[in-house]
């Protein structure tokens, strides 16, 4: 089945002066307009917010919306990244509805945004549907990486506790005879493999290999974008 990936919206290219409080930023247009854009990112985005970068932004005309632009893409050397964060769920889940991604095939139903405990939200639950073999739900957790050093893709780019109760939810989950998986999309087409970011969150890297050992299960891929669109690319080898 062809996948078409994710179609971005006609973008506007610029110039980045610089990111702040974290979901702003202040952009020079070509016409040599600065406009302050929406960054839908709550990371650190460190190696992706380098002030002089080009990058691209969508467009919207609602008139409720207090800024216009959202930061979409950036370019850094050998690559561009996708940066807004809303992107991996939609990619992911309709990749996993066309089939597209082997480890999570053979599902008849996929559900989104699924709570699994009182204070906990997981993204994708695929089930099983009628007519299909039994075989145990499976729940899986999307995180987006930028973050890329000397080819090596890392997650997270900042400490993150939300991320480190969503692996101790899949871990439960999978106790209980579910499949737990967390799914690690790196927007960007330059890493070679990925590593948790033991540097920036180690307690989220003990976490990570503590769950790979109970049972969770780690699905990776890289992407491929220009300005039209993002698509699932390759699945890279995971280095713990």
């Amino acid at each position: 089945m062809k996948d078409e990936g994710f179609i971005l919206p006609p973008l506007v290219p610029g110039t980045l002066v610089k990111r702040y409080k974290r979901f702003l930023a202040d952009v020079v247009l070509e016409t040599g307009e600065m406009v302050t854009v929406h960054c839908p990112n709550s990371g650190s985005m460190k190696g992706c917010a380098l002030p002089g970068s080009r990058v691209f932004l969508s467009q919207s005309d609602n008139p409720g919306r207090k800024y216009r632009h959202t930061w979409e893409l950036i370019e850094v050397p050998g690559t561009l990244v996708g940066i807004n964060t809303q992107v991996p769920n939609k990619l992911v889940k309709r990749a996993v509805e066309k089939g597209l991604i082997s480890e999570l095939s053979g599902y008849g139903r996929v559900s989104a945004e699924v709570k699994t405990s009182a204070h906990t939200r997981l993204d994708l639950v695929l089930e099983q549907g009628e007519g299909l073999e039994s075989r145990e739900d499976c729940y899986v957790e999307i995180k987006n990486c930028t973050l890329v050093e000397e080819g090596r893709a890392m997650f997270p780019d900042a400490v993150t506790e939300r991320g480190q109760k969503h692996l101790q939810e899949l871990e439960h989950l999978v106790s209980l005879g579910h499949r737990g998986v967390i799914f690690f999309l790196i927007q960007r087409m330059d890493a070679a493999s990925f590593s948790p970011a033991d540097k920036i969150d180690k307690a989220y890297g003990e976490k990570l290999r503590k769950a790979v050992q109970n049972g969770v299960e780690i699905v990776t891929r890289d992407t491929v974008i220009t300005t039209e669109r993002i698509k699932i690319g390759r699945a890279l080898p995971v280095i713990l």
